[in-house]
């Protein structure tokens, strides 16, 4: 009997319990260990992430397959429950977004139908609740990895996993007056307020905190002719919202997907990646993964398009497709795409390049690691911009009340420079320096600021398990260049990004720590470890920068349990 142990309870751990109990890996004996009191909905689907007003931007019939689909899990839901949510199982549309509270209840409800399974298939489990993690360390010569709990207890393993998942520190908040490091949870910026607020960003965690601050300051109305309406509060007559973001750009809109979930085969196997890499000097090239998975498709998808677009590089087709974005007023492009949005859902009729994208995406997550750094760096500055926009898939509902709230004066986005910075106020929130589209230099004060750019990735001394970084178990995630000189070149140019090792050799450093494609961490000398897989994303986001939560969940604990079952 091998001992098991997933650190963190939420998705990523309910997955991992999935693999292990359909696989029947009887000859190990797991232990789960959640901080907190419940397992199943982590950060995201639980009140540490989420309220009653906040949904998912997945809908029910893209959620990877657990135990009992949704749809039949919601019609054996108590009534209780649906009230709760003001929804009706006979109304129920598993096209539709879910409230993500509910959804982290499904989560729950499928975690304890695995354990169930797991004790009838004869795997034992033990269950840690309320049990805080606070080092790991890898201990070569017994072949054990030891965790060592808050209370001081030291337990060994034979394989430990690591889904901790999302975490957002709270560095600033705890010490400034009017500052939020996150909106998470959202409980803690649910208060009226009588003046602007500063939120950073326009991503779906922006979104998040413009819901909650919304319903705090006034209430939403519904009208005949299908319109969506916001209405302040006397007592916040001065409440708005400034949304200051890199580019002036909100996030796509969700529509329809003919595919519900990404296709585990468009990654490329094992032998394509060896034989692609063989064929380019070591690396899989961004432009041979732009034109078998999204120019081929796209040519048999959408022809016009790509007849509209022949002849165009990587950087010229996103110069291309970001122009017709950067030409129209934001708030005007938003309610079009709404509105296109709208029609491919009623439809069942997928907006074709989107998708594509999407997939293209998908791909790009999982060959990274195999990319030069010269690639690497032109799809941060091409290609990554437009994705993270167009596949943010933000609700129909949160799209709504974004239009709501604009055309009621509310809500504005402002279009800030690289050069803008934001720092702590003496009176309390912050001070927020940028240069406007006019290149005028402004410099406001807000009373309430809320950083919204998202999930930050951990940088390598950052990472909270300081055993497995002392030990050298661990190394920082990084790049070659194909050549030097380019290196070289971005090295003087200022790229702090670029280090210069002992032997005179340059790499690109990124966020978080080296992995393989099992989602193993590798050390110093690039050996992986074998007791040891990370699917926690701020610790590998510099390798696999995905942030499509339950999809890569699926994705990642199948990589790992094929390497369970086949050291």
């Amino acid at each position: 009997m091998y001992t098991l142990a997933l650190v963190g309870g939420g998705p990523a751990s309910l997955f991992m319990l999935k693999r292990i109990v359909e696989a029947k890996l009887t000859k190990y004996k797991i232990h789960i260990f959640e901080r907190h009191g419940k397992l199943g909905a982590g950060m995201p689907y639980s009140h540490y992430g989420a309220s009653h007003e906040h949904i998912a931007n997945v809908s029910a019939n893209e959620i990877p397959y657990i135990k009992t689909p949704v749809k039949e899990w919601i019609a054996q839901a108590p009534k209780s429950l649906l009230r709760d949510f003001d929804m009706k199982e006979s109304s129920f549309n598993e096209y539709k977004v879910l409230p993500r509270l509910l959804l982290g209840k499904y989560l729950r409800d499928q975690f304890k139908l695995l354990l169930k399974e797991a004790k009838k298939s004869g795997i034992k489990t033990e269950i840690h609740l309320q049990t805080d993690v606070v080092n790991i360390m890898d201990n070569e010569n017994a072949e054990k990895v030891c965790i060592t709990l808050k209370n001081g207890e030291k337990l060994s393993f034979d394989k430990v996993i690591i889904c901790t998942g999302h975490s957002f520190p709270k560095e600033r908040e705890r010490k400034l007056k009017g500052w939020f490091d996150s909106p998470y949870p959202p409980k803690k910026i649910a208060r009226s307020i009588n003046y602007t607020v500063a939120i950073r960003g326009a991503s779906l965690t922006a979104i998040d905190a413009i819901r909650t601050l919304a319903r705090s300051n006034g209430k939403f109305t519904h009208g005949f002719d299908n319109q969506y309406s916001y209405h302040v509060k006397k007592s916040s007559k001065g409440f708005k919202i400034k949304l200051l973001s890199l580019g002036g750009l909100l996030p796509g809109v969700r529509f329809h997907l003919d595919d519900t979930r990404p296709d585990p085969t468009l990654l490329f196997s094992t032998d394509e990646i060896e034989s692609i890499k063989r064929q380019n000097h070591g690396f899989i090239p961004l432009d041979y993964v732009y034109d078998q998975n999204f120019r081929k498709i796209l040519r048999e998808k959408q022809p016009g398009l790509h007849l509209e677009t022949k002849g165009k590089s990587l950087e010229e087709f996103m110069r291309f497709m970001m122009e017709k974005r950067k030409n129209t007023e934001p708030f005007k492009l938003f309610k079009e795409e709404y509105e296109e949005a709208e029609k491919s859902i009623k439809t069942h009729e997928s907006i074709v390049w989107k998708e594509t994208l999407s997939d293209l995406s998908y791909v790009i997550n999982y060959s990274i690691k195999h990319f030069s750094a010269e690639d690497l760096l032109r799809f941060k500055t091409s290609l990554s911009p437009l994705i993270s926009l167009i596949i943010a898939f933000v609700p129909q509902s949160s799209a709504r009340e974004v239009l709501a709230l604009h055309q009621a004066g509310v809500l504005e986005l402002v279009d800030v420079d690289k050069e803008s910075r934001v720092e702590p106020a003496e009176e309390g929130g912050c001070i927020y320096t940028y240069r406007d589209k006019q290149k005028r230099k402004k410099k406001e004060h807000f009373k309430l600021f809320v950083d919204a750019l998202g999930q930050k990735p951990f940088f390598f001394r950052k990472l909270p398990f300081k055993g497995l970084i002392d030990k050298n178990t661990l190394s920082p995630a990084y790049l070659n260049f194909a050549d030097q000189e380019n290196a070289i070149k971005e090295f003087e140019e200022g790229n702090k990004d670029v280090h210069k090792d002992v032997s005179g050799i340059y790499t690109l450093h990124l966020p978080g720590i080296s992995i393989n494609d099992n989602f193993q961490p590798l050390n110093q000398y690039g050996f992986a470890n074998p007791r040891l897989h990370f699917m926690a994303v701020p610790y590998i986001t510099g390798l696999n920068p995905d942030y499509s939560g339950l999809d890569f969940c699926e994705v990642a604990s199948n990589k790992i349990l094929l390497k369970l079952m086949n050291p």
